[in-house]
């Protein structure tokens, strides 16, 4: 059965299936050449809690040791043309400002509400795992330079949102009249982020990751990578996920209150019928 089709018997709405689309591709590739990735966040808490989709979340995080993460970007930056498209922070284009790498879906369109309209597709997110010291003290204090820097990039970056706090508003309003720059601050991001082998130290995990300190965790529950049920395929996943998960989110077995069952993504457009490519060359 194709992916499709599944559609109609998995119940998923159209974002969760071009996903589903590019996981399946995605995992095959890292097989194919020798890549260990780990879903992350609610991709792992779905795997394990739905075994597949948080049905009210749209999005896919996963993570790779860095010394993976690299190697897939020198893979991906070999390759010919292709459906898939990956973009680091290393990528030459002027209006790439994330931190980690993102997996982009040329056959479709999306435009995600931040301070410059950035104009790509349907997207898996892509986090580098850093090791960070050998005791959750030492990994803490380095894990807060990369911090304060990410912080200053997410304020430079990042768009007027509704629901968000008048004065994080503000600092967003504020930050553009600091003179200081994106790509540059992209960089020194990574290069605080990188301060041990993910594989060679006690403590460590994803530095870029939206839940800060509880993202840096003992590197042994990921341990090697664990084959997961994600709706009609199988994905990998932290070989210690329940512990993982209980760092991360506590009960995580719970379900949210129902008033807090809703996606987090602020799309400005989203088109699942047409390519940013073809959008771009017309020029709209």
């Amino acid at each position: 059965m194709c992916i499709k089709e599944r559609e109609l018997v998995l119940g998923m709405n159209q974002i969760q299936s071009k996903l589903l689309e590019m996981m399946e591709w995605f995992h095959q590739f890292c097989v194919e050449n020798d890549l260990r990735y780990y879903a992350l966040g609610g991709t792992m808490l779905g795997a394990k809690r739905h075994e597949g989709f948080i049905p009210w979340d749209d999005d896919i995080d996963l993570g790779m040791p860095r010394s993976d993460y690299q190697k897939l970007e020198s893979i991906m930056k070999s390759m010919g043309a292709s459906r898939y498209v990956l973009e680091t922070p290393n990528t030459t284009a002027s209006d790439y400002f994330y931190p980690y790498a993102k997996l982009y879906d040329t056959t479709t369109t999306l435009i995600e509400n931040l301070k410059y309209r950035i104009i790509r597709g349907v997207f898996i997110d892509i986090f580098p795992l850093d090791g960070l010291g050998e005791s959750l003290e030492e990994a803490e204090n380095n894990y807060k330079k990369v911090e304060r820097k990410r912080n200053l990039l997410l304020m430079k970056t990042s768009g007027i949102r509704k629901g968000r706090s008048f004065y994080k508003n503000l600092s967003v309003i504020l930050a553009k009249f600091l003179p200081v720059n994106e790509k540059k601050l992209l960089h020194e991001v990574a290069e605080k982020a990188n301060v041990f082998s993910f594989d060679e130290v006690a403590y460590g995990g994803n530095a870029l990751g939206a839940w800060r300190f509880k993202e840096i965790m003992p590197t042994r529950f990921m341990g090697k990578p664990k084959l997961y049920h994600f709706e009609s395929i199988q994905i990998f996943g932290a070989e210690h996920a329940d512990e993982y998960l209980t760092k991360l989110y506590g009960d995580w077995r719970q379900l949210p209150p129902e008033e807090k069952r809703i996606t987090h993504h602020d799309f400005v457009e989203c088109d699942l019928a047409h390519s940013w490519l073809e959008r771009d060359t017309k020029n709209l």
